[in-house]
């Protein structure tokens, strides 16, 4: 008796290869972006929180105007007219201005030298001489500022007892003609290892053979490191430039803290981020304060952009 064999069930169609070959990489695509949200969301949050929501709310606040009749009221753009007309804020950007010109080249240039000495290989000791002088920076502008504050003292400061034991007059660090020296000397101080760090980094990535192609057609360690180096970190040059300004015009601890000794040289209003301070917290002016704040603003980046135009069209014409 014969046994009858059941038929094979039909095989299933098998998916095209085209079908697997596009499953996988969605979803591994999908998955690598969620990822890399799931990192940026702390940063995004933060910045949203403590960035944006803040200056929403500021700008917000400068179109408004507190009055004795009828409160807080809609006012436009009439506390940034009333800004423009304000002297003490023209003064205190004008100054900033003037310290900008004046403090800026001195202390880039600095940093410059002392990022090509380093660079050089000719000091002894480098690390040991890269630290002391980025120390300053590590130190916190307000215990730098009372440091200098006692060492500028007309009274018990060094530099005063020094004078009256040679029988010269006291230095007149805090006087309204010099204070704008003094305070140019702490920032000094405090940013050229910051800024001397940022160069001798770009300089450690420069190619060695561009000196030593230099070398060979005879060029010596100046003209090296002027016609080599220094365009090759010409980037870090702008960064360091670009900081510096945005550093000066908001320029708050160091004038601050010297008021305290003194206020015959540094008023509420020497710098535009004291003035706005000053409006806020002394004056309960809190709308005008917000629109001084976005005028200041506004200059920044007014300044910063023409530092890097006049920079790029150096960069076309050489």
């Amino acid at each position: 008796m014969s046994q009858t064999v059941p038929p094979a069930a039909p095989a299933r169609p098998a998916l095209p290869p085209a079908v697997h070959a596009t499953r996988r990489p969605w979803r591994r695509s999908t998955r690598e972006a969620l990822t890399a949200y799931a990192f940026a969301a702390p940063f995004v949050i933060l910045f949203v929180a403590l960035l944006v929501i803040p200056l929403g709310y500021s700008g917000y606040l400068s179109l408004f105007r507190e009055q004795l009749v009828g409160g807080n009221v809609f006012a436009g753009l009439a506390n940034y007219r009333q800004a423009l007309d304000d002297p003490l804020f023209r003064d205190g950007v004008l100054r900033m201005a003037r310290f900008l010109v004046i403090q800026v080249p001195v202390m880039l240039g600095a940093a410059l030298f002392l990022a090509l000495a380093l660079d050089s290989g000719r000091l002894r000791f480098p690390r040991l001489i890269r630290l002391g002088i980025f120390v300053p920076y590590a130190i916190p502008s307000v215990i730098a500022a009372l440091m200098w504050g006692y060492l500028y003292g007309p009274d018990f400061g060094p530099f005063a007892q020094l004078a009256r034991g040679v029988g010269l007059d006291t230095p007149g660090f805090l006087t309204p003609h010099w204070i704008l020296a003094s305070l140019a000397n702490i920032v000094t101080w405090e940013f050229t290892g910051y800024n001397m760090i940022i160069m001798f980094a770009a300089l450690q990535s420069v190619p060695p053979t561009l000196y030593e192609a230099a070398a060979m057609d005879g060029a010596g360690a100046w003209r090296i490191a002027w016609h080599i180096k220094i365009p090759a970190i010409r980037q870090a040059l702008m960064l360091s430039v670009i900081f510096s300004v945005i550093g000066t015009f908001q320029l708050f601890n160091e004038p601050k803290l010297l008021s305290g000794i003194a206020p015959d040289a540094i008023s509420t209003s020497y710098t535009p981020n004291m003035y706005a301070s000053t409006l806020v917290f002394t004056n309960q002016e809190v709308n005008y304060s917000s629109a001084v704040s976005f005028l200041l603003g506004a200059v920044i980046v007014v300044v910063s952009y023409a530092v890097q135009l006049a920079s790029h069209r150096r960069v076309r014409r050489s």
